[in-house]
């Protein structure tokens, strides 16, 4: 509640020391975000892709390292089943070729 009184007394005068907490409120917010566990794995895995280790270390530590475990094997599962589909093949001999391995 005092949060908002403060905020439009900030409006009302346009005190500046006001303005800068605000602006320092609105980027500790953003820094305080929480990641979604499929949104880390998505960005980690590309990184990996792309060899980005910033982003790599970065997604990282946006959550713990088993559910980034489990968000990366989700995204492998849908990655594989989605050119299983497009290749007309089973999911088993995707998975294989992407691997480099010989057929079953």
């Amino acid at each position: 509640m005092w949060d908002r009184v403060r905020k439009a007394r900030a409006r009302l005068f346009r005190s500046p020391h006001t303005e800068e907490d605000s602006n320092r409120e609105d980027r500790t917010h953003q820094e305080k975000r929480t990641h979604n566990l499929f949104e880390a794995a998505a960005v980690y895995v590309s990184a990996r892709a792309e060899d980005d280790q910033d982003q790599i270390d970065e997604a990282s530590g946006w959550v713990s390292p088993e559910a980034l475990s489990f968000g990366v094997s989700e995204l492998a599962c849908r990655a594989v089943i989605a050119l299983a589909r497009e290749r007309d093949e089973s999911p088993q001999t995707v998975a294989r070729t992407l691997l480099g391995l010989p057929a079953a």
